[in-house]
């Protein structure tokens, strides 16, 4: 009986080794580094704007989970990021003192969604590529 018992821990053990491992992985495991991923596209905010108002289910497609290249001028500026051209919303990475409103900039994000109903589409992880 003590040699059942035994194996019947070790397997518990085992089991919860692997659930904590998984838990980790998909808790801290996945998040993307755009910093060092390439860039898959480059556009005006006014570009891809115009290519989500013509065709949503197209668009996602296309850029959807995709690292891109945004350039625009920023018309508002959050604790937690900017606005470009009060259609892209971008949630930075790490937030810069130096960003005024009006300025052109060019920021690296990856996109996450479009909201027809407001007609904005959402970044999150961005970087200033250049801050003029």
């Amino acid at each position: 009986m003590s040699k059942k018992v035994k194996i019947i821990g070790i397997v518990i053990v085992l089991i919860g080794v692997v659930g904590l491992g998984v838990f980790q992985y998909v808790m801290h495991g996945g998040e993307r580094n755009l910093s060092t991923e390439t860039t898959d596209f480059t556009l005006t905010s006014k570009a891809i704007s115009d290519e989500f108002t013509a065709d949503i289910d197209g668009s996602n497609k296309k850029y959807l989970e995709k690292a891109v290249a945004i350039s625009g001028t920023i018309t508002a500026v959050t604790a937690t990021g900017i606005t470009l051209d009060t259609t892209i919303i971008c949630n930075l990475k790490t937030p810069d003192a130096t960003i005024q409103k009006g300025k052109v900039v060019t920021v690296k994000g990856r996109v996450v969604g479009y909201d027809d109903l407001m007609g904005e589409l959402r970044l999150d992880q961005c970087l200033l590529l250049n801050n003029n």
